[in-house]
């Protein structure tokens, strides 16, 4: 058993309240069970508890044993004085607080359902990746529903408050997080980790000073890439000599990254980290406030025209430096667009809501989600495997929070679907 289980039982009280005595001997009834607490200090606040004919306020407490008390050193620990209530499922040894004031325990043991019991271990003890995949089909759809409803929201805002810290860390300039998360985007997984290497080793406030002029934005983009170090015609010469010239101006060198950072093996040459580096620099070439534009279009199709932006004359006929080539994908494909609105778009827009306050931002992104397709993935594959299909996006990040959140972590008891097996 964990303790997970007893914070369970004591939250929806399913356990014997009738004679309910203390460990002491006291008639307890419980009358506000109290907020569970997810810091530090005891299980759960604002409690009230009556022992005997007294009326306790404070916080409750919970332990496998009483003496997981002293184990834990809450007898030193101020923080526990407030405790009114100590909730156990063996009672082996009472408890008291700094100042030697005894705790009154109630012992649980005896008095929670054994079918309930035999439950949590079937879903605790499951050999599946998804604990509840044996209960799956007896669950209600509208149960299902509204959990995936509820983890798409809270995997959204989770990404929003990651691209907030972002925000915060770049001196609460949202022009900069966009540049930022837009690096990450391009990556397209295989190439993610230079492509957020090189969003930090080249400042936003130099790419501002030279988004009027496409040629010095790839200069800066492919030099601070680390593809300029060796020239192999007459273009990337001419880049070169611009970024020499501008690397000096705002002391680039040392930040510059060189081209053994980059993935190019067992890839496609469409999917050679050069490409989407040109369609990044005319994509911040054509948009004064690349932020602003994500935040303000609307509709999934005017997401796919904002990022299937014509790469330059140079890159339409060439996947690398001094190698030309005939046929040429000039814009992003349909799936790399659609790639970009849900780990781009869609997380601006749940920062943006967080941030301002403002929901309709955050109804947007879902809305978003929803419209766009999207590869089921490892994860989501299991699901489909217990007869749920992902349809968009959106499903696939639904089930995706649901696993990480609930499916793998302690969060398992608190998920709708294992209440509802509960």
């Amino acid at each position: 058993m964990k303790e997970e289980f007893l914070h369970y039982i004591w939250q929806h009280q399913y356990f014997d309240k009738s004679d309910l005595y203390t460990v002491e001997g006291e008639l307890a009834q419980v009358l506000r069970v109290g907020m569970y607490n997810t810091d530090a200090g005891p299980d759960f606040k604002e409690a009230i508890i009556r022992v005997g004919e007294v009326d306790w306020s404070g916080s409750v407490e919970i332990h496998l044993r009483g003496s997981d008390w002293r184990r834990h050193q809450h007898q030193l620990d101020f923080k526990y004085n407030q405790v009114v209530l100590h909730v156990v499922w063996e009672a082996d040894e009472p408890v008291k607080q700094t100042d030697g004031t005894a705790i009154p325990t109630i012992e649980l043991k005896n008095r929670v359902n054994t079918a309930l019991l035999y439950t949590y271990e079937q879903l605790r003890r499951a050999p599946f990746a998804i604990p509840c995949a044996s209960f799956w089909p007896h669950v209600p759809d509208i149960t299902k529903t509204m959990m995936l409803g509820r983890t798409l929201t809270e995997r959204l805002e989770l990404k929003g408050e990651e691209v907030l810290q972002v925000c915060r860390q770049l001196g609460n300039d949202w022009e900069a997080a966009t540049f930022h998360v837009l690096c990450k985007g391009f990556g397209f997984k295989i190439n993610q980790e230079p492509f957020e290497r090189l969003a930090r080793a080249l400042p936003v406030q130099v790419v501002r000073k030279h988004q009027r002029n496409l040629f010095q934005l790839e200069a800066l983009l492919f030099g601070q890439a680390g593809f300029l170090a060796e020239p192999a015609d007459d273009y990337s010469t001419t880049l070169a000599k611009e970024y020499t010239y501008l690397s000096r101006k705002y002391s680039l060198q040392d930040l510059a990254m060189q081209r053994h950072h980059w993935n190019f093996l067992r890839m496609r040459p469409a999917n050679f980290p050069t490409v989407p580096l040109a369609q990044l620099a005319l994509l911040l070439h054509k948009h004064k406030s690349l932020f602003a534009s994500i935040i303000q279009t609307e509709g999934a199709r005017q997401y796919d025209a904002l990022w299937q932006t014509p790469v330059s004359a140079y890159w339409q006929k060439h996947y690398t430096f001094g190698a030309e080539s005939k046929a040429v994908q000039v814009q992003l494909g349909k799936s790399s667009a659609q790639n970009l609105t849900n780990n781009v778009a869609a997380p601006l827009l749940a920062a943006y809501a967080v941030h301002t306050g403002q929901l309709e931002h955050l109804d947007k992104a879902v809305d978003l989600l929803e419209k766009v397709k999207e590869a089921s993935n490892r994860i989501t594959r299991q699901y489909e495997e217990l007869g749920w299909k992902a349809d968009s996006a959106a499903d696939n990040q639904a089930a995706l929070g649901l696993y990480k959140r609930y499916c793998q972590l302690v969060n398992r008891l608190r998920c709708a679907i294992g209440n509802k097996i509960m």
